[in-house]
Order: C-alpha cells, then sequence, then structure tokens
C-alpha cells in the first residue's frame, strides 16, 4: 500500500513543475520571435478548433408524445393564442372586479343606487 502512495506522489510531483511552467516568460525555448510567432499560430489553431467544436447544438430535444416538427409547431402556435386568450379575458375580468368593487364602496358609502349591481 505505501509503495501505491509513493508512485501517485512521484507522478504528482513530476506533473506540477510542467504544468506550473506553461506560460513562463522565462522560458528558454520562448526567447526567439520565430518561437512566440510559431506558439502564437498554435494557440491560434487550438482556439478556432475549440470554438469549431463547440458551434452547434449540445442536445436533442425530444418532445413527449413524438410530436413531428409540423406538429409541434402547430401546438406551439395553438399554445400561443390560447395564452393571448387568456391574457384577454384576464384583464376583462380584472376591470369588471374594479368596477364591482367601486360599486360596493359606493354602496357602502351611502350611494344606494349603486348597490344594484
Amino acid at each position: 500500500m505505501r509503495g501505491k502512495r509513493l508512485i501517485g506522489v512521484a507522478i504528482i510531483a513530476a506533473t506540477i513543475p510542467t504544468a506550473a511552467f506553461a506560460d513562463d516568460p522565462r522560458d528558454p525555448s520562448m526567447r526567439s520571435a520565430d518561437a512566440h510567432a510559431r506558439d502564437s499560430e498554435q494557440t491560434r489553431q487550438l482556439n478556432l478548433q475549440a470554438a469549431a467544436a463547440n458551434r452547434g447544438p449540445r442536445y436533442h430535444v425530444v418532445r413527449p408524445g413524438g410530436y413531428e416538427d409540423a406538429d409541434y409547431v402547430a401546438a406551439s402556435r395553438d399554445h400561443d393564442r390560447d395564452m393571448d386568450r387568456y391574457a384577454r379575458s384576464r384583464a376583462q375580468y380584472e376591470r369588471e372586479m374594479a368596477e364591482w368593487r367601486r360599486a360596493v364602496a359606493a354602496c357602502r358609502a351611502g350611494y344606494y343606487d349603486a348597490c344594484d349591481n
């Protein structure tokens, strides 16, 4: 058991210095302008590859009930229409309730002709 632990510690100790000096400005291999240009170009290429890999959908949407695209679009359109209808209905309800509350307040204040509502 102790031998495995020592091997693990040795591996970690060997990898830490390379990670720590990855961007070392005093790196002797990066002293020339050509080395900097090569490194910059390699970094640019890696960034382009990473950006290309990140484009596009990362998941596939599975719709409940196995909707086809046309069915999904129609259902979505119906839902939007129903939500608009609900919003109009709710606004009408709120207006009627506000009118009723005003009538109740007027009735309680002694304006008995408002009590007929």
